[in-house]
């Protein structure tokens, strides 16, 4: 019985053995078709566009060494925006923007989708965690300096976005047409009216008439899926082209 044993085991190594030959040959062979292939590609770009000047500007890219931890809040706003663009686009395979059929299809997402509970669950939770990482990068911009001069207009395009950032949260909060965004969107789109002369057109913009209905979620809808996100990737091209530019601000 041992002798049996010893001979499966014996038989199940060569096994492994011939396994691992092969495994070891077909990475080496799509190494090198990868390789060749890739060769190819790259040259026909570098060719054009000189990409390896571009990397190596990248790369070469002094940092200076108070540079810390709280120096990431700025990228983890980023990081929070493109899972936020990810799991967006997901569930507009299945949101309806219809005062009848919003709430039905944020339950059918939540109930029949499959992973759509994660997907909403994580587009809420990272929309929150964009708002906090966006305010105390705020705070480390303020407390360092990062607003004098020469990096004014760095400010002002992080302020700005800022205020897209947050423009999100209360075009998407409606979105599910509870009662709770319901009446979130009403409070809101009543606001500007205590401003004199130019405060009640804008509310007739903001509702799309007189009350809140269909032409507010559906202006709501299209603020948060298009015009919010295409402004948001604007004002962050140009702010990191402006940091990259000028450099990072200087340790408190």
């Amino acid at each position: 019985m041992n002798l049996c044993g010893f001979r499966g085991f014996e038989s199940h190594s060569r096994l492994l053995e011939i396994i691992f030959i092969v495994y070891v040959f077909l990475l080496n062979g799509v190494k090198k078709l990868k390789n060749f292939g890739m060769n190819k590609v790259y040259d026909w770009f570098e060719e054009r566009l000189e990409v390896q000047a571009i990397a190596d500007d990248i790369s070469s890219k002094y940092v200076p060494p108070h540079v810390n931890i709280f120096y990431c809040f700025g990228g983890l706003v980023l990081t929070c925006f493109l899972i936020q663009v990810a799991t967006g686009f997901a569930m507009t395979f299945y949101y309806r923007p219809s005062v009848v059929d919003a709430f039905a299809s944020v339950e059918y997402i939540m109930t029949s989708v499959n992973f759509g509970w994660l997907i909403r669950s994580i587009h809420r939770w990272s929309a929150s965690m964009m708002v906090l990482m966006m305010v105390l990068h705020i705070f480390r911009v303020y407390l360092t300096g990062g607003f004098k001069k020469p990096r004014e207009l760095t400010w002002v395009t992080g302020v700005t976005l800022a205020v897209v950032t947050v423009s999100f949260g209360v075009t998407g909060y409606s979105l599910p047409w509870d009662q709770v965004g319901f009446w979130a969107c009403k409070i809101v789109t009543g606001v500007p009216a205590a401003v004199p002369i130019v405060g009640p057109p804008l509310v007739l913009i903001l509702r799309g008439g007189e009350s809140v209905g269909q032409s507010t979620l559906t202006r709501f809808y299209s603020a948060h899926t298009f015009v919010l996100p295409l402004a948001a990737a604007v004002l962050m091209l140009t702010h990191f082209l402006m940091i990259r530019k000028q450099g990072i601000s200087g340790p408190l």
